[in-house]
């Protein structure tokens, strides 16, 4: 009994692709259903419809969950795992607005947007950008961490040369940070711009930074994606 629950959710098997295929389906589906749910001035009847999709949803996703608990060798390892928790978050919404009024659970019907990270567990080349991710996990933790430092660089040096000229704007460290990651990030929405001589030099500088700083995350990703699958072809 418990060998053929394995095979279910062995992706390996024949039994095992279907019933992934199908998890990806119903995603997709639950999804669009989410969407449509929240267009104004629905019918009854559609809605009632939604509401079907919605508990047959809910349904097999509970029944994959326990399933896979179940057949788990080390059980609390896997309810506290990333993707444990993405299929617990993917029906604990339903589950908590059962007999409860739904205006004051509206936040958590945003959790039924984790169904959409359940996709991460049955496609490949998904988990090989994860694998791809976890090894570069140092590079992207040294990245992240440099430039949070020049975020605050930036808005210190804009405070500087712009809070004489712009004290509303500029007016500290803090309200510099919106102009630094809009620069930085090479957004630029324009609402809030230097006029200073030295604010204009100091914004160019920066935001030759921010063309590097975009393309940086992209080459330490796709480096070790390369690797990963190097890796796969030689097995």
């Amino acid at each position: 009994m418990k060998k053929n629950l394995i095979n279910l959710i062995d992706v390996s098997t024949k039994q095992g692709k279907i019933f992934s295929i199908f998890i990806q389906v119903l995603i997709v589906v639950s999804l669009i259903s989410f969407s449509i749910d929240t267009l104004p001035n629905l019918e009854l009847e559609t809605r009632r419809v939604l509401g079907v999709v919605e508990l047959f949803s809910v349904v097999i996703f509970s029944f994959e969950y326990l399933l896979r608990v179940y057949v788990s060798p080390k059980r609390p390892k896997f309810v506290f795992s990333f993707l444990g928790i993405i299929d617990l978050l993917a029906i604990l919404p339903f589950y908590l607005s059962l007999g409860v009024d739904l205006r004051s659970l509206r936040a958590f019907r945003l959790l039924r947007l984790f169904r959409l990270f359940k996709l991460v567990r049955y496609n490949k080349a998904i988990n090989k950008f994860s694998t791809a991710l976890k090894e570069a996990k140092e590079e992207l933790i040294l990245f992240f961490f440099i430039t949070i430092l020049l975020l605050y660089l930036s808005a210190v040096g804009i405070y500087y040369f712009e809070n004489e000229a712009q004290p509303d704007s500029f007016s500290s460290i803090f309200d510099s940070l919106w102009w630094a990651v809009a620069t930085l990030t090479t957004v630029g929405y324009g609402d809030v711009y230097p006029v200073t001589v030295g604010g204009k030099i100091f914004t160019f500088i920066i935001l030759l930074i921010g063309l590097s700083i975009v393309a940086i995350p992209a080459g330490i990703i796709s480096s070790a994606l390369s690797n990963v699958v190097s890796k796969k072809e030689i097995k």
